[in-house]
């Protein structure tokens, strides 16, 4: 399914500069100059060194259906400056109205792995479309690609157990929990509590019972037992409430009225105190009474650090259930994704390049219409990445440097390699299939399946290389060279 992801879009989903910007180009006669952009992001989420592109299908529900209505108009038009006038041209207002999306863009298909300064949009047109559109795509792209990255490392870190995303509760917003529960399935999650995201998405969804139902009854017994009676198909046990142990004994005699009247539990869920000793504890009362084929589910403030830690400790847990720290993105706020101009041009004239420069490398642009190759080993092991000028030719053996320390590789003549960024728009008009999100999904496990095992790694992973191709590296340089002479005014 891929359905929107929720109804907050409109063309006013932007940034108020955005529209002073493309009224300023509207003015000086520009609205027919050409423009690339790129969205990109500087470091990877959570000391790690990888992410997971996601919010590709979401940024693409906004870009077909973007226009301003009368409404959205009328609202601009009451917009005033620092003179208490109208801060907005009439002109300008009606020609906003009837603007449709016209440009080109490519993406990186979600689940892709990305490194940063690689680009994972690359939107090319009319400059006032270009800058309008902006703030959404930062948005959708920044949240969703933080949080299928964590849902990756949780998923990594849990193994061959099932992770179950629990987060729409702590979520920031309705809409940011929608959008969470969606990325966390395509890094990797087995399900999610979410209602609302498994009737848009078609995403399996899993629940238990709160402390809440135990508690309103006179006897965890009771409570069991009611929960039993009404949903036979339904049964895992809360037994955390009062004493785990106990609770796990009590969780055995419901269990075994379940069985009596033709029906299994599905298992336990242990929500806190030691609960490695718990779970092995728990595990060895289960196996007696005889279901072995309980699950233990744990719960409670996890993240890929807690259950490598519980796991390594001898846990015996089969399913984790994360929230808080998934469906927000701890510790890390944002990814911090940008969008950069990389050139510009007036009607029939060539590209001409532009740079942003900084005090610190990393923050450097790139100039130009940019494209990301992936080389690979013989085995499809990903072996090193280039980021190059799609109009520049390419020539073998092909030489990348790193754009920070400039240190240069050569990558071997005849090396299997793919083109990461895909077409998505032509002249405003969608020529991509949007995959099913389970499509989406698979396509994420096996990109982190192709990836070198130790920049997975919890701790002190390896860097990926990734650099510019050497005309890239050419042309950079020498428009910082040529940006650093500019006269002073």
């Amino acid at each position: 399914m891929n359905a929107p992801i929720a109804n907050v879009f409109s063309a006013l989903s932007t940034d108020l500069y955005e529209i002073t910007m493309a009224c300023g180009y509207w003015k000086a006669g520009l609205r027919n100059h050409q423009a690339a952009f790129h969205v990109v992001f500087r470091e990877n989420p959570f000391s790690g060194e990888f992410t997971l592109a996601c919010g590709l299908a979401s940024a693409i529900d906004f870009l077909r259906g973007f226009h301003f209505t009368e409404t959205e108009i009328a609202y601009l038009a009451a917009q005033s400056g620092n003179d208490d006038r109208p801060l907005f041209d009439p002109g300008f207002l009606e020609y906003l109205g009837g603007l449709r999306l016209t440009c080109d863009i490519d993406a990186m298909p979600e689940g892709t792995l990305v490194f940063p300064h690689e680009p994972l949009i690359r939107v090319c047109g009319p400059i006032m479309e270009c800058q309008i559109v902006e703030t959404a795509l930062l948005n959708v792209l920044n949240f969703q690609s933080l949080v299928a990255t964590k849902a990756a490392r949780v998923c990594l870190a849990a193994g061959d157990d099932a992770v179950v995303e629990f987060g729409l509760r702590r979520a920031q917003g309705m809409d940011g929990g929608l959008s969470a529960s969606r990325a966390a399935y395509i890094g990797g999650c087995a399900g999610t509590s979410n209602l609302l995201a498994g009737k848009r998405y078609g995403i399996p969804v899993s629940g238990t019972q709160a402390h809440s139902w135990i508690m309103a009854f006179e006897s965890e017994t009771e409570a069991f037992q009611t929960y039993a009676e009404a949903l036979p198909n339904n049964c895992v046990f809360l037994v955390d409430t009062y004493n785990s142990l106990e609770g796990v004994r009590r969780a055995i005699s419901a269990s075994k009225w379940l069985r009596r009247h033709g029906h299994e539990p599905i298992g336990i869920r242990l929500d806190s105190g030691d609960r490695v000793m718990l779970s092995i504890e728990a595990r060895r009362l289960l196996d007696e009474a005889g279901f072995a084929n309980a699950a233990i589910i744990c719960s409670g403030d996890l993240d890929e650090y807690a259950i490598a830690e519980m796991k390594s400790r001898g846990a015996k847990i089969n399913i984790w259930g994360v929230g808080t720290k998934l469906a927000t993105g701890q510790p890390d706020a944002a990814l911090g994704v940008v969008y950069k101009l990389g050139a510009v041009r007036r009607p029939g004239e060539p590209w001409r390049y532009r740079i942003k420069l900084s005090d610190e490398p990393a923050k450097i642009s790139c100039p130009g219409s940019l494209q990301v190759r992936r080389f690979c080993q013989p085995n499809g092991q990903f072996k090193a990445d280039a980021i190059y000028e799609i109009d520049h030719a390419i020539a073998e053996p092909f030489a990348i440097f790193d754009p920070t320390t400039n240190a240069r590789r050569e990558i071997p003549a005849a090396t299997d390699f793919a083109d990461l960024l895909v077409p998505i728009f032509r002249d405003g008009e969608l020529v991509y299939r949007v995959p099913e999100i389970r499509a989406a999904r698979e396509y994420a496990r096996k990109q982190l399946g192709c990836a070198p095992p130790e920049i997975l790694k919890m701790s002190h992973p390896r860097h990926y290389e990734v650099g510019l191709e050497s005309a890239l590296f050419e042309l950079r340089s020498k428009l910082i060279r040529r940006a650093k002479r500019q006269p002073s005014p």
